[in-house]
């Protein structure tokens, strides 16, 4: 919202949704005339070798990104801590399905986190001055957003591992659950970018959470849901990141050995990742654009293409043929924005208005502050 302007953003993320919606039935649509059951089979089949080398390169790095948490006292201890003991147990399964409940409480949770943000636009929002350009239609940095958008809805690396886990796998029960399960993910995108933004406007980070003041014991639970969230998530991502070196390496088959040896080895190099970087706003984007953009806007639309003999006038065609050069300006451009224009990030360190003596400051012009990355500073030579 803060990047692409709140009326813009809320249509893009309508558009994203949509896109993404498309993509994945697409992609079960191309595994179907190709006769392949994986991703990386079908590009393979479609493209050839070069095809396939560049989508497992981007499959393999997508889910090293992680959750880069504030940097708290025993910050690197609690990261290690619940790798060893969550993490690394659950990304050991060999079936995704039996991930089915996992996910469930995940979900549970983010509703809880949901109904935080949404309580907080109330009790919070009121004591923070809003910016002056808070309600502008559209603001240059609009690509950015999409990358990010992009991230939150891509699921794309991991669609045929869910598909084949389904218990009569086709495309028209396919096709159902994904239009279920994209409507659901963005109203709750919506809601979450629309409270987050109205409660900070042009002071919202990169991470939400780094918001939130940190005495208060409501979002500091959120904190908490959030934290487990991703730790039943990323087990999933790992699947994916598993599957990419069992079918580049070792033939699609990994014995029990290799198996906990490979797990055991991707999780060390993101967690390792994740102790380095504290920031989560650039990660999301550079991700966003380099990695989600190609497999939600690119590959999947190339790939039907050159499989589909439907009619250059067919809908899915004409579709196809818009998402391709629309990914390909996300990718470069964006880019290159997240590079030269990242997002803000304050790296744990506490906002202005959290300080008592500044929630006075409710009906002042915003004009006199300067929104940049050195918000921090500010927060210490004027307001504390």
């Amino acid at each position: 919202m803060k990047q692409a302007g709140f009326p813009l953003g809320i249509l893009l993320l309508f558009w994203v949704s949509y896109v993404t919606d498309f993509s994945l039935v697409l992609l079960i649509k191309g595994g179907a005339l190709s006769g392949t059951d994986t991703y990386q089979s079908l590009v393979n089949k479609t493209f050839g070798f070069p095809g396939y080398l560049l989508l497992s390169v981007l499959q393999f790095l997508y889910p090293f990104i992680v959750d880069p948490e504030n940097l708290l006292i025993g910050r690197h201890f609690i990261i290690v801590l619940s790798t060893i003991a969550f993490t690394l147990p659950l990304s050991l399964y060999r079936d995704i399905a039996k991930l089915g409940k996992i996910s469930l409480i995940s979900t549970v949770l983010t509703t809880l986190i949901l109904g935080i943000v949404m309580t907080k636009v109330v009790s919070l929002g009121p004591h923070i001055p809003k910016t002056e350009d808070a309600w502008i239609f559209a603001k240059p940095n609009a690509i950015q957003a999409v990358g990010v958008m992009s991230f939150a809805f891509i699921c794309h690396h991991n669609c045929f591992l869910v598909y084949g886990s389904l218990e009569e796998p086709t495309v028209t029960k396919w096709s159902h659950i994904i239009h279920v399960s994209t409507l659901i993910s963005v109203f709750i995108s919506i809601l979450f970018a629309t409270c987050g933004y109205l409660t900070f406007t042009g002071f919202t980070q990169g991470d939400l959470f780094e918001n939130y003041c940190r005495n208060d014991d409501l979002v500091t639970f959120g904190r908490f849901c959030y934290g487990i969230t991703v730790i039943l998530t990323y087990p999933i991502e790992c699947f994916v990141t598993r599957e990419v070196i069992a079918n580049v390496f070792f033939g699609g088959n990994l014995s029990s050995v290799l198996h906990v040896i490979i797990t055991t080895v991707i999780i060390i190099v993101a967690t390792l990742v994740s102790l380095l970087v504290d920031c989560l706003g650039i990660v999301l984007e550079l991700n966003g654009v380099l990695c989600a953009a190609p497999l939600i806007f690119i590959i999947p639309s190339a790939c039907y293409l050159k499989l589909s003999d439907e009619p250059r006038t067919h809908s899915d065609k004409i579709m196809s043929c818009v998402m391709l050069p629309i990914g390909a300006v996300v990718m470069v451009v964006g880019f290159v924005m997240a590079i030269t224009n990242p997002q803000d990030c304050t790296h744990g360190q506490e906002m202005f208005y959290c300080f008592s003596d500044n929630f006075s400051l409710t009906n002042i012009s915003i004009s006199q502050f300067q929104l940049t990355t050195q918000v921090s500073i500010l927060n210490i030579s004027i307001f504390q």
